[in-house]
């Protein structure tokens, strides 16, 4: 927890009790359902929770805003940052049932009430949204097509933060070749933001979408 509140310092009692109860929870569903390495489980806090809040150092979720995470395994980066921004509504989507399940337990266990969960194909999920969120789950190219006219037309977060709706994907490692056809994609390094060694190589692609005409 000490590293959260490093970097977030303002958190409310509400989120601090959320944020600490993540550790028992994913340590007693893993027991059952293997959805996190042994070795990530022990550093919880760091590999997953901070890895997923870095989004927010990024931009600041609006109250009614509507996020999918899409690929969400274990939950992430959906359940820290549902639990960072309650007023922002959280669709978490994965094609495997067993994730999704453990994910459905955290989500009641912490009394989230702005996270959705589906399990399935996101090709399949017919909503638009503000933004689309994922830790790489596949390359960019295929990811853009499986989220094809998934976004809202209006948006919200244009002026304050002057991020057209679109792409927030945590990826790592040198992604020149992977986004030679992405022009417009953005780069935040996210050692910019943690001095951890863990997130040397980590970034955000920020990639605004078209939305649905």
């Amino acid at each position: 927890m000490n590293i959260l509140l490093k970097y977030f310092a303002n958190l409310t009692e509400t989120q601090k009790v959320q944020f600490s109860k993540l550790q028992e929870l994913y340590e007693d569903w893993n027991l059952k359902i293997n959805v996190v390495s042994r070795k990530d489980i022990d550093e919880l806090y760091l590999r997953h929770v901070l890895h997923s809040l870095a989004i927010a150092k990024v931009i600041q979720f609006k109250a009614g805003t509507k996020i999918m995470d899409v690929g969400t395994g274990g939950g992430f980066p959906g359940i820290p940052l549902a639990i960072l921004f309650p007023e922002t509504q959280f669709h978490l989507v994965d094609s495997i049932g067993k994730k999704i399940k453990v994910v459905n337990e955290v989500v009641e266990g912490l009394g989230l009430e702005n996270v959705k969960t589906t399990h399935g194909r996101v090709e399949e999920v017919k909503d638009t949204y503000d933004f689309i969120v994922s830790r790489a789950v596949a390359q960019m190219e295929t990811f853009v097509r499986w989220n094809k006219n998934k976004v809202h037309k209006k948006h919200n977060h244009l002026q304050d933060f002057g991020l057209k709706n679109g792409i927030l994907y945590l990826k790592g490692g040198d992604l020149t070749e992977e986004l030679q056809d992405f022009p417009k994609a953005k780069i935040y390094n996210l050692p910019d933001f943690f001095e951890e060694e863990f997130f040397e190589t980590k970034k955000i692609v920020y990639l605004p979408m078209k939305y649905k005409g």
